[in-house]
């Protein structure tokens, strides 16, 4: 009598095609009657897929039968039927239990994501044994066929809690997902042997991803050519809780410009700058960035003068600094735009509310909207614009709506003849007025997409933008509409406060750009300065060639032995290394050859960059990549050229440039502990690179 043998064999993937597919839907594969009294259980050592687990192969007279153990539905047992009927009817099996049965996830989809095949779970594994780990890597490059074949392993508990802490991190799901019913539910089906975690576990592993990220970002920064520069930007949280966000901007060895969130931590408005400032420098310590740093990109403030102020003395008093710190100082060329435009809006608050009143009131009913599509008609408005109410949060949308509301003008105020109800169109002084600002917030627009909607955000394109802005509020204050010209007063006083900070290096980083060089001051200067043009070009200059010479002489300021001198010491002659007091000795012996061999009439790379023709303007030019081809020729100059191109010269992201207020924390991340809200923030930012 034959006995029912369990058989224990390797997984069986059978690949299929379309022939091979067509083919199989052809066999009868379900057996729906069949007297089964004199039929025998084969044991063959040729069946060796691991669904023979829970089938038993019956033969009677020449037909084959697979009967499961569980249900006992028969089907075909055929050699020529295969197994893969025999695995979907398991999947679907009601009775099948899931102890000590092997996970059928095949899918034969041809999805962009690859498909898996099977997973093998050992019946004989233990139950206080740790499921062996497995490190899965899927890299779609290295797909053949879009399949990724996993055979033979088992559940990898440990990666798969990484996998869930790493989606929670990218997508920024609340951590309390875990903890859900519907995804409990959902993971348990999706996959029966997963450990469902909690979450604190889930904390605790977000943590660790964290640590290890970090270590990487760390070495790095470490290893970058040139030097680092840090914009800070604010952010709200629930109630009246801030955050701080330091990130860095740099200029890779491929010459790709890149930024990294370092810190992402809690700030007490009560505080004073001495010790924001004092926080600050700690996080720099702790990167071991603060001897690499270049500049620092602040929005406007007195609280962003006083702490630029005393970071800067910390790190001056160490020679850290370039140009004794005239770069160092930088605002955000995006936010002082938004503070004119504010400006700009309180000043137009009235009509604007009028304006939006008056669009409600048309869009009240269809009756007032055909009236006023009439009324248009009549008095020849030519626009086929909708008129829509703006977003107050969004300063652009309701420039949309000015502007677009203007072209409509006579239509309503034609309108105020038909609907006695309407009672809220503006005046004919206030349509004038808008009309002139209007023209300054159009230009705002289109300077704020270009700061930060450019293909290449890199430092030289910021110049001639600001030097428009600068030449359009020259304009504005002569404005003979005292309501005009007095706003266009206070919008210049920002601006003059931006401009003395940051025109320095805004010129240093056009002249960078090989399509301009020292043309483009050359060209804006005179407008804005007029007589005095010449003397600030010179000055401008001078700054470049200091800038240049301490390049070229290695320069001491990112020295590590003055670094690691400030952190042991605090002082510089501190340290009596030998080798230092060489190189300290040796400094000026390098300036005194460099100033020689240039005077015996070989040229710097300066000189030659600029003698050389400009390169022919176009609209996709990638100025790194220029600098990358060129390096060769121009070894210093190209130090120098990775380090200004890589400043912040605006900090805003372009999802949030037309914001008005401040980037917030969702509520989800605000109910969590600092440290935590860091290491998710900084994580995120981190592997979306």
């Amino acid at each position: 009598m034959s006995r029912n043998v369990p058989i224990h064999a390797l997984d069986r993937v059978v690949s299929s095609d379309a022939g091979f597919s067509v083919w199989m839907e052809e066999i009868p594969l379900v057996v729906h009657a069949m007297d089964m009294s004199d039929a025998v259980i084969i044991n063959s050592s040729r069946l060796k897929s691991v669904v023979w687990n829970d089938f038993d192969r019956v033969k009677k007279g020449d037909t084959c039968v697979a009967v499961c153990r569980h249900c006992k539905k028969k089907l075909s047992g055929s050699s020529t039927s295969g197994t893969s009927h025999l695995r979907n009817h398991l999947i679907r099996c009601q009775r099948r239990t899931n102890h000590g049965i092997a996970q059928y996830c095949s899918s034969r989809g041809k999805k962009k994501e690859g498909t898996l095949a099977l997973v093998n779970v050992d019946q004989e594994q233990k139950k206080d044994e740790v499921l062996n780990i497995v490190n899965l890597k899927y890299e779609q490059e290295q797909l053949k066929d879009d399949t990724v074949k996993i055979g033979n392993n088992n559940l990898d508990q440990r990666r798969s809690r990484y996998d869930l802490a790493c989606m929670i991190i990218l997508h920024g799901y609340p951590l309390t997902m875990v903890e859900h019913v519907g995804f409990r539910v959902f993971v348990k089906n999706l996959q029966p042997l997963f450990e469902l975690v909690t979450c604190s576990r889930i904390e605790a592993d977000c943590m660790e991803i964290y640590a290890k990220e970090k270590q990487k970002v760390y070495e790095m920064l470490d290893k970058l050519p040139g030097k680092i520069s840090l914009s800070a930007d604010v952010w709200a949280a629930s109630g009246d809780s801030k955050y701080l966000c330091l990130t860095a901007h740099y200029i890779d060895e491929d010459w790709q410009l890149k930024k990294k969130a370092l810190n992402f931590i809690p700030i007490d408005p009560s505080q004073t700058e001495d010790m924001h400032s004092e926080v600050i420098m700690t996080c720099l310590m702790d990167w071991d960035i603060d001897r690499k740093l270049f500049s620092v990109t602040f929005d406007s403030g007195t609280s962003s003068d006083n702490m630029v102020c005393r970071i800067k003395d910390r790190l001056s008093q160490n020679r850290f600094l370039y140009l004794n710190g005239q770069l160092f100082d930088v605002r955000c060329g995006t936010n002082v735009v938004n503070l004119m435009v504010q400006d700009a809006l309180e000043a137009l608050c009235e009509v604007t509310r009028k304006i939006r009143e008056s669009i409600q009131y048309i869009r009240s009913s269809q009756s007032t909207q055909a009236k006023f599509n009439e009324v248009a008609l009549q008095v020849g408005v030519e626009s086929q614009k909708c008129l829509c109410v703006d977003n107050p949060s969004q300063w652009n949308s309701t420039y949309s709506m000015l502007k677009d509301a203007l072209e409509y003008k006579e239509a309503f105020s034609r309108l105020q003849e038909y609907e006695q109800d309407y009672k809220m169109c503006p005046s004919d002084l206030e349509w004038e007025r808008l009309s002139v600002i209007i023209g300054c917030l159009k230009l705002f627009v289109e300077v704020t997409n270009v700061f930060t909607r450019s293909k290449y955000l890199t430092a030289n394109i910021y110049f001639p933008e600001i030097c428009d802005i600068h030449l359009q509020l020259i304009e504005w204050c002569k404005n003979p509409d005292e309501y005009v010209s007095s706003l266009a007063v206070k919008m210049r006083s920002k601006f003059d406060e931006y401009w003395d900070k940051c025109n320095l290096g805004l010129a240093v980083a056009a002249m960078l750009d090989p399509r301009f060089k020292m043309k483009l001051m050359e060209y804006y200067y005179p407008q804005l300065y007029g007589s005095s043009a010449s003397e600030l070009i010179d000055d401008v200059f001078e700054c470049i060639k200091t800038l240049y010479n301490e390049h070229s002489i290695g320069s001491p300021l990112a020295s590590l032995d003055q670094g690691l001198a400030w952190q042991v010491s605090g002082s510089s002659g501190s340290l009596t290394s030998s080798g230092k007091e060489s190189r300290d000795r040796l400094m000026g012996f390098d300036k005194f050859l460099n100033e020689t061999s240039q005077g015996q009439g070989s040229k710097s790379d300066l000189d030659k960059y600029l003698e050389e023709p400009l390169f022919p303007r176009n609209v996709d030019f990638n100025v790194l990549n220029w600098w990358k081809v060129h390096t060769p020729r121009y070894p210093i100059l190209s130090m120098m050229a990775r380090n200004i191109l890589g400043i912040p010269m605006s900090k805003v992201e372009s999802e949030s440039a037309f914001n008005i207020g401040r980037r917030a924390l969702d509520h989800d991340r605000s109910s969590l502990h600092p440290p935590l809200v860091q290491a998710l923030i900084c994580s995120q930012d981190w592997m979306r690179e």
